[in-house]
């Protein structure tokens, strides 16, 4: 066997030459052999950030990102791993909830973390250890003899920096969990649990028979050297009272003087892979726990005393800490606040074999009921759910600009405002970020394959997307926001027309809503289906009112795809082609179609993004809207909030806000001639223009979104 102090020094130069954190070769290794754990583009509930290298500190990462991960997979809660060097920004798309491990504050983690915030996504920073604040490191003797001290109290000031960016934070002890209240707002002990394959190695395990008593320590890391010191006088002692005790030390560890005369019953390993640990703990007879009483030891959880209960091997602790929470003296293990009391219980377990046993089974009993990963796990997974903010996803075909496309943005938006957790599901777009106004919204796959993530609640917003949100699984509401009669766009016999009719008795529940109060009839009357009825608004702060001049040539404005029917945009431009050019000049707005050979136009504007659209209103005196299907038409709306005049043929989505004569003029389909008396009466009579102008405006400014939040929120609820 290799001397004591041969073995030591080979298990302490790592850290002695790079500190805590996993630094340069540890951080490229841990990324090439661990490459399995990186998110593959599959949306899922929680992304742990690790922060600890597995190379250099492997306990910390095992029971706090693997372990934990583990958990949340028995009841139902997926996730996935990335070192904290590897995160990216668009990352933050793909899950409600992060868990931060131990990592420090850099900045592409800090902009992580604000995006995340923005989004009402869930962030906690879990830690166990007060590596947080040199304050707390200071006090332990180690430190000051590290060589790259300087790093390492940079590395812990920024773990405090990122909790404290944080909204939450998740620890293994009470006595750390009060430590961590002074930086976020809400703590949760979630202690070290024993995952399935140290159960597994635990119980695989045979103990040996031996004459020899052996006391086991395992050190863990380099920081316990003062804790054991606190006991070497104890076992002096024992040494010299009992031949046949054996101390056998594991892991990092500077073995003090008083031992050296001992060396011969003293069995050094250096720091091993945690398989291998199971069987080696299980040589011994009783296993050691001491600390000293400080505040950095009494956050220090109680990973010792359950890798020794699950191979049946009692545990000796110290008073103190988490030893004191979990351990049931006389019962699961024996306490000690003196060295009177280490050396009475180490005597007792020495000198009784019956004393051992019974310790260790109980141990061992408590443990499996309480402290593996199938008992701990819904602990985890009700602390992420109370935390984490209502998400809802809207899906969509594809995001081309539309009345119908705005009213979603407009309901997300305002979720989102109001705390919400807002993606959007698209089937086509490839693009990872919608931008409405002043908002950013994820865009996702609409691809059950890779929805591993559960949600709340999704809403289809137009036929095709009800069939798609039906195979998307891990789904607690599917929704339906109807914002028309969609199989009034096709003709009769076209495929597209039956579809569209099933899309209102889908073969799942969905809950409905609708935008418009004529939808809200025809889906109860022809569907049987009750839908929620949300009024449609608009957004003031654009469509803000112009003067117009009457005094020059009139500019009549058509909205309005030119080949889709029921926009019928033909019977538009068969009556401003009878105006006089001289008198009117006529500008086509259209998203999709395009002006026919025959439409007299003088200006056309295609495709134009939203917020253009506000100063093509205003620059307009008259809006002409022949359309004959709308479950809400918005066109009128819009210009009259801009203090423009409207000349619309009725249908069902106007007339939920139009009344002729008060706030517009009507006329009848066909009736060409109608429609040029009402526009030549317009522009003679500005008493009638005053009238409809003001009435026109008091209407819109009733439909302001902002005034429509309660509403909206309740719906989706």
């Amino acid at each position: 066997m290799a001397s004591i102090k041969d073995l030591i020094q080979k298990s302490n130069d790592t850290l002695k030459k790079e500190g805590i954190q996993g630094f340069s070769k540890h951080v490229q290794h841990y990324i090439k052999s661990h490459m399995q754990n990186q998110p593959k583009g599959t949306m899922k509930d929680v992304l742990f950030i690790n922060g600890c290298s597995p190379d250099l500190l492997p306990h910390p990462w095992r029971y706090r990102v693997k372990y934990q991960r583990e958990q949340l997979s028995m009841f139902g809660m997926t996730s996935d791993e990335i070192y904290y060097t590897n995160i990216t920004l668009d990352l933050v798309r793909n899950y409600h909830t992060f868990v931060i491990f131990r990592a420090p504050y850099t900045k592409q983690l800090g902009q992580f973390v604000k995006l995340a915030k923005r989004l009402h996504k869930t962030v906690f920073y879990d830690v166990d250890d007060l590596v947080i604040s040199t304050e707390y490191t200071d006090s332990i003797p180690y430190i000051h003899t590290m060589a790259n001290k300087e790093r390492y109290d940079q590395d812990v000031t920024n773990n405090g920096k990122l909790l404290s960016m944080c909204d939450h934070a998740i620890t293994t002890t009470e006595a750390l969990a009060g430590e961590l209240s002074g930086f976020v707002k809400d703590v949760t002990v979630h202690r070290n649990c024993a995952g399935i394959d140290l159960v597994q190695l635990s119980q695989a395990v045979k103990k040996s028979e031996h004459e020899t008593i052996r006391i086991g320590y395992f050190s863990g890391s380099i920081t316990h050297n003062d804790d054991f010191r606190s006991i070497v006088g104890v076992l002096c002692k024992l040494f010299d009272k009992y031949p046949q005790l054996e101390l056998w030390c594991i892991g990092q560890l500077d073995l003090p003087d008083e031992l050296v005369n001992y060396t011969d019953r003293i069995h050094v390993h250096p720091f091993m892979d945690y398989t291998e640990l199971p069987s080696y703990i299980a040589q011994v007879d009783i296993n050691l726990a001491p600390l000293k009483e400080t505040l950095f030891n009494a956050a220090k959880s109680e990973i010792k005393w359950i890798e020794a209960a699950l191979v049946k091997v009692p545990t000796v602790a110290s008073d103190w800490g988490a030893f004191e929470k979990m351990i049931d003296h006389g019962q699961t293990g024996l306490l000690c606040k003196t060295e009177q009391d280490w050396e009475k219980a180490l005597v007792s377990l020495i000198e009784s074999r019956t004393l051992r046993e019974k310790l260790a089974n109980h141990a061992y009993t408590y443990v499996l009921e309480h402290c593996i990963s199938e008992t701990c796990g819904y602990n985890l997974v009700q602390t992420i759910q109370k935390h984490r903010a209502p998400n809802i996803a809207f899906a969509v075909s594809k995001l081309d600009i539309s009345g119908g496309i705005r009213v979603m943005y407009q309901h997300a938006c305002i979720l989102q405002d109001q705390g919400w957790d807002v993606s959007i599901l698209s089937y086509y777009d490839k693009e990872h970020w919608a931008r409405f106004e002043d908002h950013a919204l994820p865009i996702l796959p609409l691809d059950a394959k890779k929805m591993d993530i559960r949600m709340e609640r999704v809403v289809a917003t137009m036929w095709p997307t009800v069939s798609l949100i039906e195979k998307l699984p891990n789904i607690d509401r599917k929704m339906y926001l109807v914002q028309n009669y969609e199989p009034g766009f096709y003709p009769q016999g076209d495929p597209h027309r039956m579809q569209a009719v099933q899309s209102y008795c889908p073969r799942f529940d969905v809950r409905f809503i609708t935008i418009s109060k004529w939808c809200q009839k025809w889906l109860k009357k022809k569907y049987g289906k009750k839908a929620a009825y949300i009024p449609n608004g608009l957004d003031l702060q654009a469509f803000t009112p112009v003067q117009r001049d009457w005094s020059g040539k009139i500019r009549i404005l058509i909205e309005g795809d030119s080949y889709a029917s029921h926009k019928n945009v033909d019977e538009s431009f068969r009556i401003t082609n009878r105006l006089d050019p001289g008198l009117y000049e006529i500008w086509y707005v259209s998203y999709n179609g395009k002006p026919k050979e025959w439409y007299r136009v003088d200006r056309f504007f295609h495709q134009v993004e939203y917020q253009d659209i506000p100063s093509i209103y205003q620059s307009c005196h008259i809006l002409l809207k022949s359309s004959l299907l709308e479950s809400f038409s918005y066109p009128p709306l819009e210009m009259m909030s801009t203090g423009g005049l409207v000349i619309a043929l009725p249908n069902e989505g106007n007339q939920e806000y139009l009344i002729d004569q008060v706030n517009c003029l009507f006329y009848e389909k066909g009736n060409i001639e109608q429609a040029l008396m009402l526009i030549d009466t317009l522009c003679h009579d500005p008493k009638l223009r005053e009238k409809l102008s003001e009435n026109g405006r008091q209407t819109a400014l009733s439909r302001n979104w902002k005034d429509l939040t309660a509403i909206i929120q309740e719906a989706y609820k």
